[in-house]
């Protein structure tokens, strides 16, 4: 830049002195001194303002990094209808860079906080947490659906199609209400806990067909409601949210007994049920990792957990048979999938899970056996819709594709902000 400006002095000079008359040309060497200088301090001052401007894009571009990381906190804090989350928090724990007091330039327009999509539909235990000191009332319903039917024999077969022994069909459909009000809790920005207690409703229709000498039908129909196994979790972000980068957490969820377990249910004389339980009768821990992923205009999420549940003496006779230590089977169990948002009030996932569980181990008289092993998997279809900032409707579905896995599962939430 100095070398063109100087060249242009002297070009300038020079168009001076070729149109200057010959008197002017006879002026003292003082006035083409002061030319000179006058044009040096223009010449100056470009340059200073060619560095001014270098400083104020830098400032521009530091200024529009800061917005996209704000952004996509936004996008992401109310995933679940948690609210937003307050700042970006380093992952060195150091305070983040200052904003200019003084705004530099004109940055990019952004949305209004109301016109903002956000992706609300991905299950409710996957997304961000709850903010510091902010209190969430989450009411949870569900109604699931199972049923099978089984064929066993019992006996020998002499050829194909001529079977001496007990031939038994069963056909049981079971229908199950689940209430579910559950309150979560933002500790810290990273850090949020949960607690659910469940009032469970069973209405299980069983027809067993026995053929013998003759056919034996009979029908066997229990209604059973009591409370649930509460539970408690704990969520834990473990980094900071970035552009392009995972948000990892880690979670910790512990179940209690409280509900009636099926050994506590009352069995008549040949071992058959009376009632219906609403619990598993043990205790349980269930650690877990998840992920969500921005990939603007949807959010990928996955997650891995097992659970495990402590082993107990039962100690009890069913029947005619003493039922010792039951050791019930963990579950390993995976799932993914992604969520859409097509307007700022409307979203919706899509979503597949797949759970190992492994055999239980139970002692029947003096001996140990085992069950066998289970899996169930099943396609998870969610929406949502956001009426306010401080409520949300989900609607989710989940269809069994394994024999193992309930028919059809049918969840409805409306978590409420209730202070923040």
């Amino acid at each position: 830049m100095r070398p063109l400006l100087t060249g242009l002095s002297l070009v300038a000079l020079a168009a001076f002195a070729s149109t200057t008359p010959a008197s002017a040309k006879a002026a003292p060497a003082t006035e083409a001194a002061a030319l000179q200088a006058q044009l040096e301090r223009i010449d100056g001052e470009l340059h200073s303002q060619r560095e001014l401007i270098e400083r104020q894009a830098a400032q521009i571009a530091d200024q529009q990094k800061e917005i996209d990381s704000l952004k996509m906190n936004l996008e992401l804090a109310n995933s679940r209808g948690a609210g937003l989350v307050a700042a970006v928090e380093p992952s060195d724990g150091a305070g983040s860079t200052p904003l200019p007091i003084q705004p530099v330039g004109e940055g990019p327009a952004q949305p209004k906080p109301e016109e903002q999509a956000q992706v609300l539909a991905i299950p409710h235990d996957q997304g961000v947490l709850t903010p510091a000191g902010q209190l969430v009332f989450d009411p949870y319903f569900e109604y699931d659906h199972a049923s099978t039917n089984r064929l066993v024999f019992r006996g020998i077969e002499l050829v194909p199609g001529i079977q001496i022994g007990l031939i038994e069909a069963s056909d049981a459909d079971r229908d199950t209400i689940t209430t579910t009000p559950s309150l979560r809790y933002g500790i810290s920005n990273r850090l949020e806990i949960e607690g659910r207690v469940p009032y469970i409703y069973r209405n299980d229709r069983i027809q067993v067909v026995q053929q013998r000498d003759q056919q034996i039908i009979r029908g066997i129909a229990l209604r059973d409601d009591g409370l649930g196994d509460a539970e408690a979790t704990l969520r834990y972000q473990l980094n900071a949210v970035r552009p392009l980068q995972p948000i990892w957490i880690a979670s910790l969820r512990v179940k209690s007994r409280t509900g009636t377990g099926p050994f506590e249910i009352p069995y008549d004389d040949f071992g058959v049920a009376e009632g219906l339980a609403t619990g598993s009768g043990f205790w349980g821990v269930q650690p877990g990792m998840s992920f969500l992923l921005p990939s603007d205009p949807i959010v990928l999420y996955g997650g891995l957990s097992y659970f495990h549940q402590f082993a107990r003496d039962v100690d009890r006779v069913i029947g005619e048979t003493f039922i010792g230590q039951v050791k019930p089977g963990g579950a390993l169990a995976a799932n993914i999938g992604f969520g859409f948002a097509l307007n700022p009030r409307f979203s919706y996932s899509l979503g597949f899970r797949h759970a190992y569980i492994f055999p239980t181990r139970t002692q029947i008289g003096d001996t140990f056996q085992r069950s066998a092993r289970l899996q169930a998997a099943q396609l998870l279809l969610g929406m949502s819709y956001r009426f306010t900032e401080l409520q949300t409707v989900n609607l989710g579905f989940e269809f069994g594709v394994t024999k193992d896995a309930p028919d059809l599962s049918v969840t409805l939430r409306m978590p409420i902000v209730l202070f923040r």
